[in-house]
């Protein structure tokens, strides 16, 4: 049958060393709630009712972390937009009209490397990121460097408009583990500023001018979805034989 317009299999930026890799999958299940018990017993459903139709090849459980911060210590997710700015954003329209009311999902697994992150100052920790690490607030054009993570992740179009996603980032960790992570979830109409973040933070705007939290983070998966709208599937369960 026909496919979303713009799905394709998640393309790799950056150089070695500094690599945004490909891990693909067919199926991202995406479950939250305010507790997490809910999450778990809906997973649980899930995998009874896959059984071995599917291999599972990533999981993990993501937690709030203080008031909504990442595990580095920044507040994730302000510059997320909200009610009708969101949707347009993030919801495919009459540009695709057999697709519309879905949106694509491109997803990452980061680690972060903690014990360099906090030999860092706040004061250097917060030219990495672009924000102040207490208040959230951005830093001054003539304060925040050119290569810090929020002046790569600002997307414009043909006229100038900033183009937003919908950040829905969750920390993850096993601190006996040594491990300290973000799942990186980010919701958009076309995969296209999702992609053109990824550029500028793997190989630079201009190229060579990397976004420098990927000096203390490393990404070990990547994948690109579309999320297709309830209505569309209902239809394709009813499709389905013996529905």
């Amino acid at each position: 049958g026909p496919r979303p317009a713009a799905l394709h299999p998640f393309r790799e930026f950056g150089v070695p060393g500094r690599m945004a890799p490909s891990t693909p999958g067919d199926i991202l299940l995406h479950i939250r709630a305010e507790q997490m018990d809910l999450c778990f017993e809906l997973a649980t459903q899930l995998m009874v009712a896959l059984g071995d139709s599917i291999k599972v090849v990533d999981e993990v459980q993501g937690f709030r972390y203080f008031d909504m911060r990442s595990i580095i210590g920044f507040v994730d997710g302000t510059e997320n937009p909200v009610g009708r700015k969101a949707v347009g954003f993030t919801i495919v329209g009459d540009e695709d009209a057999e697709f519309e009311g879905g949106s694509y999902v491109l997803v990452q697994k980061y680690l972060h490397n903690m014990s360099a992150w906090n030999e860092l100052t706040v004061e250097a920790q917060e030219k990495v990121i672009g924000r102040t690490k207490l208040a959230d607030i951005e830093l001054d054009e003539e304060t925040k460097p050119s290569n810090s993570h929020s002046a790569l992740t600002v997307i414009t179009d043909e006229n100038g408009e900033e183009v937003k996603i919908l950040r829905d980032n969750m920390p993850f960790g096993r601190p006996g583990a040594g491990e300290f992570g973000t799942y990186f979830i980010g919701y958009a109409r076309s995969p296209q500023p999702l992609e053109l973040m990824l550029e500028n933070m793997f190989v630079g705007r201009p190229v060579g001018n990397y976004d420098r939290l990927l000096d203390f983070s490393t990404a070990v998966t990547g994948g690109l979805f579309f999320v297709p709208s309830a209505d569309l599937l209902e239809e394709l369960a009813d499709r389905q034989p013996g529905s």
